[in-house]
């Protein structure tokens, strides 16, 4: 494919027209070097997605595709300026894409709606970029002072107008609680149930490794312990097959499941049809998200719930109960402290002297010692089966 090298200055054209064929390609072939570097799968189609959205902005505000020379600073930079909404002095806010780019990229489908993108969307875009050039080992425009600067001036601005980082709230042990309650709804309940407490309690698993695990990847240890066998995940491409223990409730909730919906091969955790009716087909990554949505909503909770909640919770609450950072990131297989520390202090600071300075010492809540994450699951809700939702179509 003729592809138009990018040279140092790019100037901005007024109307470029966008195909969508070309922009697949090119972005298909932008994504290969992620799979060839053994990227995981769940993970080269987020890269995918925002390569996609890196080659139609560039083929409407430059006339040019993502090629094989890499992109100036000065491109990343209006990126950010295209993107990112700016409190002016009269407290109005502005970015600077035009709007017949905007309304292209929402009708391409590759920008779900118009206007400015959240802080998170435009860094997560970035580290995209930077990680392309760096796999076909070119200087990356995402290292440049200039940008750095400017996206930390941005953050600063939108944090002093109250525009802050939405983070995913975390389930740590009540709220899992009042999830499993709901847990009373036939075969989906029996399901979800496991689901729930095999990410949760077997250490905050990512959903791209609940819908990978097999039924050969789980074993009983015992009555009150099972085994279930991980092998690439994000962090871990090696394949090194690692087991991870389920104790207590956890245990017994997958022993319901596989009792309920035997199987000697296959997905362990499958889609159900009408009437209970389980398939054979695992569910995806989204489905695990709508049933970490569905049940909190079945449970009253409000928050901003989604499969990620499950991670951030076992982290948290952990922390709550004063576990070692070694043993919990020996479950989670977290490889930065940086990033599993946010969650883990807020949880020990829950219960910390610190926060309860005005009480006197001898009604200070005094951390347990029992740094066991067994689970005091509260009896099945009897009324909870009137809550639960009776759509025929493939469950989420």
């Amino acid at each position: 494919m003729n592809v138009i090298k990018i040279t140092d200055q790019l100037p901005l054209v007024d109307e470029t027209p966008l195909d969508p064929h070309f922009l697949a390609i090119n972005a298909q072939e932008a994504a290969a070097a992620f799979i060839a570097a053994g990227t995981a799968a769940n993970t080269v189609r987020s890269y995918r997605s925002a390569l996609t959205y890196w080659s139609a902005w560039l083929q409407l505000r430059y006339g040019q595709a993502l090629g094989d020379a890499p992109l100036p600073a000065t491109v990343a930079v209006q990126f950010v300026l295209d993107h990112l909404a700016r409190p002016l002095a009269d407290g109005t806010w502005v970015h600077l894409l035009p709007p017949s780019i905007d309304a292209a990229l929402v009708t391409a489908r590759v920008k779900a709606k118009l206007g400015p993108l959240a802080f998170n969307t435009v860094s997560h875009r970035l580290a995209v970029l930077g990680k392309w050039h760096r796999l076909n080992e070119w200087d990356s425009p995402t290292e440049a002072s200039a940008l750095k600067t400017l996206l930390r001036e941005a953050r600063k601005a939108q944090s002093r107008q109250g525009v802050n980082v939405r983070k995913k709230t975390a389930i740590v042990l009540e709220p899992l609680q009042a999830l499993l309650a709901t847990c009373t709804d036939g075969m989906r309940g029996v399901r979800d149930r496991a689901l729930l407490l095999l990410a949760w309690s077997g250490g905050g698993r990512r959903r791209s490794e609940v819908v990978g695990l097999q039924v050969g990847d789980v074993r009983q240890l015992d009555a009150d312990t099972w085994l279930y066998v991980l092998g690439a995940t994000k962090t871990d491409t090696g394949g090194v097959r690692r087991e991870k223990p389920l104790r207590g409730p956890a245990a017994h909730a997958l022993m319901a499941w596989l009792a309920a919906a035997p199987a000697a091969s296959g997905p362990l955790f499958r889609r159900l049809y009408k009437g209970g009716k389980v398939g054979t087909s695992g569910l995806s990554t989204d489905q695990v998200a709508r049933i970490v949505q569905r049940r909190a909503k079945l449970a009253g909770l409000e928050g901003d719930w989604a499969a990620h909640s499950l991670r951030s919770g076992y982290v948290t609450e952990a922390g709550r109960q004063g576990v070692a950072l070694g043993e919990v990131m020996a479950m989670t297989e977290h490889r930065s402290v940086t990033t599993v520390m946010g969650y883990f202090q807020a949880g020990a600071l829950l219960d910390s002297r610190a926060t309860q300075l005005l009480k006197p010492a001898s009604q200070a809540i005094v951390p347990s010692n029992d740094h066991r994450m067994e689970l005091a699951v509260q009896p099945s809700d009897p009324d909870s089966a009137a809550r639960s939702t009776t759509d025929p179509a493939l469950d989420a």
